[in-house]
C-alpha cells in the first residue's frame, strides 16, 4: 500500500516534468505487469474550495450560482490527484493512450461552497476489454465521517485485443438512438466553440493535448480538437433544471464532439424525479448528423 496524504491540492506544474515522462509510450521497462493496478490511496483530508475556480467552473459549464456545489465540480478537482497517482505510482499505463468511457457520480446532499471536505482518490476494478483493458478511479468526498459524494471514473488503455473468454462477462455498451424530443422535458441546440477546449483546461487543469488545438490533436489521430467529456456532461447536467438534492448522473461518452460544433440536448423531464418515477435519461447529439455524444440517466436516490 502506497498512499499519500496532501495539505491541499497538488499543482500540475510540481509533477511536469514526470507527465511528460508519462506520456511516452511504456516499453519493457514497465514498472509493473498490466494484470494489476497499484495499491495506492492519496488523500486531501481538508480540502477548502477555490471560489474563484469554483466560480470560473460554474459560469463555462452554465451552473447556477447559488451557494451549492455542482455535482460534476468534485471530479474536476480528484483530477489533480489522479495526476499524481498516475506519475507517481507504478503505474501500467501511459496516461497518453487513456480513453475516458464512463463517468458517475453521486451527491447525498447539498453541499455548501464554503464546506471543508477531505478527498481520497484510489484505482480500482481492472478487467479486460474487448479494446484492451479498462479500470477505475474511485473518489470519495466525506464531511467529517460521513460519505457526502461518491465518484467513479472509467478509463480504457487501448491494447492488445484479451481472448474472447477473458471478457466474457463485460456486457456490450447499447446503442444509442436519438429519441423523440420530451415535450416536458429539456430541447436545446447550441454551439460549442472552438476555444471551449483551451477555456476549459485552464480552469479544470486538463491540459490533454487533444482538446487544445488542431495542431496538437492531429499528432493524436484526431482532425480537430475535440471537447472535454466531463464539460459536456457539466453542461447537459446545468442545463436540465433544478435536480434532486441527492441523485446520481452517470454517463457513458460516445463520440467525441469536434470543435466547434453544433450539438442537440435531448432530456426527460427531471420534474418526474419527485413524483412518477426514480429516474430521467437525456442525450447529447450532433445537430448536424444526430450522432451521439453521450448517453446518461439521473437516478433519484430515496431517503430512506
Amino acid at each position: 500500500m502506497s498512499d499519500k496524504h496532501y495539505d491541499a491540492l497538488p499543482k500540475a506544474h510540481t509533477t511536469y516534468a514526470n507527465i511528460i515522462k508519462s506520456l511516452l509510450p511504456i516499453g519493457d521497462n514497465a514498472k509493473v505487469g498490466k494484470d494489476e493496478l497499484p495499491q495506492a490511496t492519496y488523500y486531501v483530508n481538508d480540502l477548502h474550495i477555490d471560489q474563484d475556480n469554483l466560480e470560473d467552473y460554474r459560469k463555462i459549464c452554465g451552473f447556477a450560482d447559488d451557494g451549492k456545489i455542482p455535482i460534476t465540480y468534485f471530479s474536476v478537482l480528484s483530477q489533480a490527484l489522479q495526476m499524481n497517482m498516475m506519475v507517481k505510482e507504478p503505474f501500467p499505463f501511459a496516461m497518453l493512450g487513456l480513453v475516458h468511457v464512463d463517468n458517475s457520480v453521486t451527491q447525498y446532499r447539498p453541499i455548501g461552497e464554503r464546506e471543508t471536505i477531505a478527498m481520497s482518490v484510489s484505482f480500482d476494478n481492472l478487467r479486460d476489454h474487448a479494446q484492451g483493458q479498462q479500470f477505475d478511479f474511485v473518489t470519495t468526498v466525506k464531511s467529517q465521517d460521513d460519505v457526502i459524494w461518491e465518484g467513479v471514473s472509467t478509463y480504457l488503455a487501448r491494447g492488445k485485443k484479451p481472448a474472447s473468454n477473458a471478457i466474457s462477462k463485460n456486457k456490450p455498451r447499447p446503442v444509442t438512438v436519438k429519441p423523440m424530443v420530451d415535450e416536458e422535458g429539456t430541447h436545446a441546440i447550441f454551439e460549442v466553440p472552438e476555444d471551449i477546449g483551451r477555456r476549459y483546461a485552464f480552469i479544470s487543469g486538463d491540459f490533454n493535448l487533444i482538446h487544445l488545438h488542431p495542431l496538437s490533436a492531429r499528432a493524436f489521430g484526431f482532425p480537430k480538437a475535440i471537447a472535454h467529456g466531463m464539460w459536456s456532461k457539466a453542461k447537459c447536467l446545468a442545463m436540465m433544471g433544478e435536480l434532486p438534492d441527492a441523485y446520481t448522473a452517470e454517463v457513458s461518452f460516445k463520440l467525441p464532439i469536434f470543435l466547434p460544433s453544433e450539438v442537440e440536448l435531448i432530456a426527460e423531464s427531471v420534474a418526474k424525479l419527485d413524483t412518477t418515477d426514480d429516474h430521467c435519461n437525456f442525450g447529447l447529439y450532433s445537430a448536424k448528423n444526430d450522432k451521439p455524444h453521450l448517453a446518461g440517466v439521473v437516478k433519484l436516490i430515496s431517503e430512506d
